[in-house]
């Protein structure tokens, strides 16, 4: 039943009645508060190993009247909110989110949805979040402002949180009257977030810790009142000093914070993003989470917590894209028939209507997991379901567009603007590449335990599971029937998805048998083949995404839902189409594949720099007789354009900063442009270049201001040096 904060939105937004205070208050007991235990990994673990784990996925996740009940009091405010006050085109027009906007939000408690009610918070479960999701992602800008403060910028305080700082920071969270932001990307580290150089100092009296670094494309940035910073610490591990990551919670008010100029984005422009400085900022200690040290493991754990969103998120903006293009597509004739009537248009729609459903039946199924007692580890699943949601997201948004042609590319119409907020969502939360590489290590790091486990058993002489795993494999090389249970007598997949739910199982069996073969094949170097990698986790995701629709479909044929038999053709399509394409995917991944094209791939990248336009050069000679100073010496340098060739450059010193500037025009004859470079001696030999201007390089040699003249023919690839490059 609805409870006083609950009921406290709904009064304000709709005006419901007194009356209903009395019959819905929860019960103390039933209130919801967020608990950390120790957590095991969830359904994707065993799909590593061949197997289904049907107990976790089937049934569908169902909530009760209750909690339907309340959802659906709760959504019809906000669904009339954004439809009757949000101005979509003039937040991306203005870069900027109204203030009477943003009380708005604050009022329907949007700002508190997973904040424990006991916190003042709505209190909601990961399943009624992921559908509040769907109507706040019909705008960009204001779905990332509010995931950024409570997806990721106070759920450190939630999951890791102690007692006292929860009491003091989450309720004015809750209300909106202070707003969170998660302070973790720094200019030197992106995805590799163990690498951040911001540093936290134990004060002399050892009575707060001083903060000093820089953030970078930290939203809420300049509208934070709480942010969760993560800095390197000083921790003591056996009696040695090493440096750790720690999380603090940090409040504004302590001054020493400064927020630089809003990034100029492509799209959510309406979304506060910018460089949050710290300069000696004063944290108490009791304002740590969790542990000294203990801060990296609270950012992955935070991040991994809330990507499942995406997915409903996402679907939501597909299924307003659909009703506005169908309107479009019904209406609009060319060669006197109606757009909707031509084939390659129906199948535009019908894709999106597929991705659609998949995204929203991944989302539920993971949140549906995530609500169980014991809070399982679903970071795996909710990985396959932002990498799946964003990309299908992506590709529909730019189909959408394309029916309408020139119409979808204009400002008149709102495509462009999807189109250019979309284009962020494989990019934050963690890169789409980053996250592949955890689905797919994750796993076969789980499936590597249990192989060995099992060789060491069989070296014991364990016959039984010798001949089992024996047997195993003569069935799969005769091409026998697999039957992992979803079909049949105690199955658990309706009989109108049994071709789908085969699929499935034939699909699962073969992924675990080549994920036992690339292990094999590679062990420990797995880590390096990022090819393989992406492979194995787009597998993954199909697989994940069919076991989402046929446990879906069924669970609606069961319950008689009165549109079971299109979820029904929307699984079966899906799943045929995933089969062939997993299918193709791990023939790839067999060894001496004539499917799989990584060699060429790789000589291909070498051949071009491998980062593009970047120059991979060379030096025939490279000589230095006079004596250096250890200040930085200046030297003019120009090179030779020919063509391509490849050899290590080294030499005696060091060009440190290539200062992109350029000089006046060059006395000599043959050279049309001058640069200054910075050079200094260097202890290894290695020559280290990073220039970022574009110039058409000629002939020369070098002399330096000492006198010493550096002879050397480079052969570069490009006409243009164009990018940063290291030797």
């Amino acid at each position: 039943m609805m409870n006083v904060n609950r009921f406290s939105v709904l009064f304000r937004s709709v005006g419901i009645g007194k009356r209903l205070l009395a019959c819905n208050l929860r019960r103390p007991e039933q209130q919801r508060s967020i608990k950390i235990q120790s957590r095991k990994l969830a359904y994707a673990k065993d799909l590593f190993l061949g197997q289904v784990n049907k107990a976790e996925v089937f049934p569908y996740p169902e909530i009760g009247n209750e909690e339907l009940e309340e959802i659906n009091q709760l959504v019809a405010p906000v669904e009339k909110f954004f439809n009757e006050e949000v101005d979509s085109a003039k937040i991306d027009r203005e870069a900027n989110i109204p203030p009477e906007t943003l009380n708005g939000l604050k009022e329907l408690g949007l700002f508190g949805i997973m904040i424990p009610e006991e916190y003042g918070g709505l209190g909601l479960s990961n399943t009624m979040y992921a559908r509040l999701a769907e109507i706040i992602s019909l705008d960009g800008s204001i779905a990332v402002t509010l995931a950024a403060h409570q997806a990721i910028g106070l759920k450190g305080i939630l999951i890791a949180g102690n007692e006292a700082q929860k009491k003091k920071y989450l309720p004015k969270l809750a209300s909106g009257e202070h707003i969170a932001a998660f302070c973790l990307t720094e200019p030197g580290s992106g995805s590799d977030a163990a690498s951040i150089q911001t540093r936290a100092i134990l004060s002399e009296d050892g009575k707060q810790y001083l903060i000093s670094g820089s953030k970078i494309w930290i939203s809420n940035g300049a509208i934070a009142d709480i942010m969760t910073v993560f800095a390197r610490t000083e921790v003591m591990v056996d009696g040695v000093k090493k440096d750790k990551i720690s999380a603090f919670i940090v409040e504004k008010a302590f001054g020493g914070i400064t927020s630089g100029k809003p990034e100029d984005k492509l799209g959510i422009r309406g979304s506060n993003t910018c460089e949050v400085t710290f300069d000696n900022v004063p944290v108490p200690l009791e304002n740590v989470i969790g542990e000294v040290g203990g801060g990296f493991k609270v950012a992955m754990n935070i991040l991994n917590s809330g990507r499942f969103s995406m997915g409903s998120s996402s679907a939501g903006m597909i299924k307003k894209l659909i009703e506005m293009t169908s309107e479009y597509a019904a209406t609009r004739k060319q060669f006197n028939k109606r757009l909707s009537e031509f084939g390659m248009i129906q199948e535009k729609f019908a894709m999106m209507a597929l991705n659609a459903f998949v995204m929203e039946s991944m989302a539920y199924l993971t949140a549906g997991m995530m609500d169980r007692p014991g809070v399982p580890d679903c970071s795996v699943e909710a990985a396959m379901v932002k990498v799946f949601s964003s990309e299908g997201g992506w590709i529909c948004v730019s189909e959408a567009l394309q029916v309408l042609g020139g119409l979808g590319y204009t400002k008149n119409y709102p495509y462009e603007r999807y189109v250019r907020d979309c284009r962020i969502l494989p990019i934050f939360e963690g890169t789409n590449e980053i996250l592949r590489m955890y689905i797919a290590l994750t796993g076969m790091q789980y499936a590597g335990k249990v192989l060995t486990g099992k060789v060491k058993e069989m070296k014991k002489g364990n016959i039984g599971l010798a001949l089992t795993m024996v047997g195993k494999k003569l069935r799969y090389s005769f091409g026998g029937s697999v039957d992992l249970g979803l079909t049949g007598k105690d199955g658990v997949v309706h009989p109108s998805l049994t071709d789908s739910a085969k699929k499935l199982e034939e699909n699962v069996n073969l992924f675990g048998a080549t994920v036992e073969s690339v292990l094999y094949r590679y062990g420990k170097t797995i880590v390096d083949e990022q090819l393989i990698l992406k492979r194995v986790a787009d597998v993954l995701i199909n697989l994940y995404a069919m076991t989402a629709v046929l446990s879906r479909a069924s669970r609606s044929i069961s319950i008689g839902l009165r549109n079971h038999d299109h979820e029904v053709l929307l699984a079966n399509t899906f799943c045929c189409d995933a089969f062939f394409k997993n299918n193709y995917m791990l023939t790839q991944l067999q060894k001496h594949s004539p499917e799989n094209n990584d060699a060429n791939i790789k000589k291909i990248a070498k051949e071009r720099g491998v980062s593009g336009d970047s120059i991979v050069f060379a030096a025939e000679a490279a000589v230095h007789t006079g004596a250096w100073s250890q200040s930085h010496t200046l030297c003019f340098l120009r090179f030779d354009v020919t063509q391509v060739h490849h050899r290590q450059l080294r030499w005696g010193w060091s060009v440190v900063d290539w200062c992109c500037r350029q000089e006046a025009a060059s006395s000599a004859s043959d050279c049309t442009e001058r640069w200054l470079l910075q050079a200094a001696p260097s202890a290894d030999g290695h020559l280290r270049i990073n220039n970022t201007c574009g110039v058409e390089v000629c002939n020369s040699t070098a002399k330096t201001d000492t006198g010493s003249d550096i002879h050397h023919h480079l052969e570069l690839q490009s006409k243009h040096i164009n990018i940063g490059f290291q030797y």
